[in-house]
This record gives C-alpha cells, structure tokens and sequence, in this order.
C-alpha cells in the first residue's frame, strides 16, 4: 500500500504540479472536467429561478456559481468574450479574470455564456444551456476567439454531411451572400433529403418575417425558437437533431461560442457582421473594422487553433442537452464536453444528492448546499 501511494503521488507531482518552466501542449486536457463542473454548477444554481419570472435572478446565480467553480481552479482565465451588456444583466464580461491565477497555471482565453436563454428560464420554457469555450492561446496565432465589433451577426450553420458534399462537389451555392431559395434545394440534395423534409432552425423576430417567408415559399419546414440560438446553431452537427440548417441575425458572442462546438463536430458556420444602425457601422468602421463589414467569416475564422474545448449543461430541455431533472433528493444534468484536437464528444449524465450536493459561490466564498 505505501509503494503504491508513493507511485501515486509521484504520478501527481509530475503531472499536475509542473514547474513554472515545464510545458505540456495539451493543457486543456488536464482542466476540461474543471471547467465542465463550472457550466454544471451554474445550471444547478439556476435551477431555483426557472419559470419565476426573474431572468437578471437567474443570470446572478449562474455567473456565481461560474465565477466560484473559476476560484478553485488553477488557471489563468481571461474573458475575451463575455455576455450580459447588450441588457444591463449581471454577466460574467470582457477582460475580466478567472482562475486562481498562481504563478505557472495553463493561460485560457474564455467565451462565456452564463445562459444562453434566459428569457426562457424566467418563463420555464424549454431552450436554455449554460456553456463556455475555452482555448489556450498559440504562439503562432494572433487571437484564438475572435471577439466580433458588431451587436449582431447573420448565421448560416449546417452540418459535417453538408461540409463533406461541398468539398466532393466545389459547390459555391452554399453561401451566406446566397438567398435562402437557392441554398435549401442544394441542402437537401447534400443530406439525400426531400426539400419538405428539411428542417430549418429561425430566432422567432420581427426580422426575419422576410426571411422565414423565403424559407416556406420553397416547401421547407420552419422552426421557431424565442432564444437560445447557440444550441440552433449547433444542432445541425448533431446526429438526430431534428435540424438541419440555422438561419439568421443573432447576437455575436454566441456566434463565436456556437463556432467552438461546430469545430468541434466538424460541421460549419458562415457569418457576417450585421450593425443595426449607420451609428453602430460608422463606429465598427471607426476602430478599423472597415474591410471586415462585408467578410464572411467562417467557424475556423471565428475559433482559431486546435487547443479549444466547448462544455455545455442544459438547464431546460434543447435539441443538443436535455435539462436538469429533480428526481426526489436527487439533481440529474446533461452535460457535452468536446475538443477541437481529438474531436472527442463526451455526454455526461451526473446525478447529484441534494443532500450533499454543494456548490462553491464567488459572493460566499465557500460551499453552500443547493
């Protein structure tokens, strides 16, 4: 037994409690459970708000329990995506810090998204998760996460069986510059689908009433969604979504995070900068985003290297996670935690006493029962 313990915390020395001086090129392998336990974490804390009506409740009680769930991980974390602003909600921002920040713990960039769907949490709706993305920067790189100057984007997402037919044919008509009439029929040739038989994902606004009139007009399906487009935007890379195109004008930072899990699944996603107002585009223009106002991005463009992890934890039910279930004294959650490098897909199914179950809080700073 004492040979064994001594192996054991040898093995640890060497692999956890590495020098300031010593490297490892796959850092995020060593931390992506942490970083799971945090999007875990937020969806339990979340729970206690769903369908009470306060959706600012909801988001502080998330971006607690992730801000907490950071306190005890020894990282560098920087936020060079945040979210929250666009409503004056408590949101985890841009710049901020998390991780213990001890001399020599792994450097990540971070995407947050405490809920994507808080509106639908407050009204006990389906269609919210708690996810981040995280990348350790590459030296070769100039940014790993792209942060996107514009409020809104446009989003045209489909899936690995979509990619690997425009790579066989060249075909150029899948294009975000395209109208949607001229993309459908070409989508579900790729998918070997009737073109009534195809699914496509639009955020129910006012906005896209034109857009959505396209969409019917060539016999495809329509399905709306009030929020939550980083999981629509996923959806078609998941086997037996039910999805297989998302469409439309969406917040920017669930753009980039929604592109970390579509590289991950080796789907795609074009976007375009999309400002609301002359104001909004004369002020991209301003800090020198002229040439990239007309760029279409892809997901490679937005997430950049292969040292990138996406995890995510449902708290009500969406076509990628199921939500979390209360079964007696006990919490169940639904979790994804996948890489760019491996393209490992991980589901996660935990089951959590109610009894014992704690959660480390930021505005506590300890342990606290659910």
């Amino acid at each position: 037994m004492f040979l064994l313990e001594t192996g054991l915390k040898q093995v640890y020395k060497r692999f956890v409690m590495r020098s300031p001086q010593q490297s490892y090129e796959d850092t995020e392998r060593i931390v992506q459970f942490d970083f799971l336990r945090a999007t875990e974490c937020a969806a339990l804390n979340t729970l206690k708000w769903m369908g009470r009506g306060e959706k600012e409740q909801a988001d502080a009680a998330a971006c607690d329990a992730i801000r907490g769930m950071f306190d005890l991980i020894d990282v560098c974390g920087k936020v060079v995506i945040g979210e929250g602003i666009k409503d004056n909600a408590p949101g985890i921002f841009k710049g901020e810090h998390l991780g213990t920040w001890l001399p020599g713990s792994p450097k990540f960039d971070l995407a947050l998204d405490p809920i994507d769907g808080t509106t639908n949490v407050s009204k006990g709706l389906p269609g919210s998760i708690c996810c981040l993305a995280a990348a350790s920067p590459e030296e070769e790189l100039a940014f790993s996460l792209k942060d996107i100057p514009s409020f809104y984007t446009m989003k045209l997402a489909y899936g690995p069986q979509v990619v690997r037919y425009m790579r066989r044919t060249g075909i150029e008509v899948i294009s975000i510059r395209n109208p949607i009439e001229e993309i459908l029929p070409v989508v579900a040739k790729a998918l070997r689908k009737r073109l009534q038989d195809v699914a496509v994902v639009v955020l129910d606004r006012p906005r896209h009433a034109e857009l959505v009139k396209a969409i019917r007009s060539t016999g495809a399906m329509v399905r709306m969604i009030s929020d939550g487009d980083i999981t629509a935007a996923i959806a078609p890379s998941i086997p037996n979504s039910g999805v297989d195109l998302y469409v439309g004008i969406g917040g920017s930072p669930e753009a980039v995070l929604a592109a970390a899990a579509i590289r991950c699944l080796e789907g795609n996603m074009q976007t375009m900068m999309r400002p609301r107002d002359e104001a909004e585009r004369n002020s991209i223009i301003g800090m020198g985003f002229k040439e990239e106002l007309n760029k279409v991005f892809y997901a490679e463009d937005l997430v950049k290297g292969d040292n990138v992890l996406f995890c995510a934890t449902g708290v009500s039910e969406t076509p990628l996670l199921r939500g979390v279930q209360v079964r007696g004294h006990t919490a169940v959650t639904h979790s994804i935690l996948m890489r760019v490098r491996s393209r490992t897909v991980r589901l996660v199914e935990a089951y959590h006493d109610l009894g014992h179950k704690t959660i480390h809080l930021r505005s506590t700073k300890r342990e606290m029962l659910l």
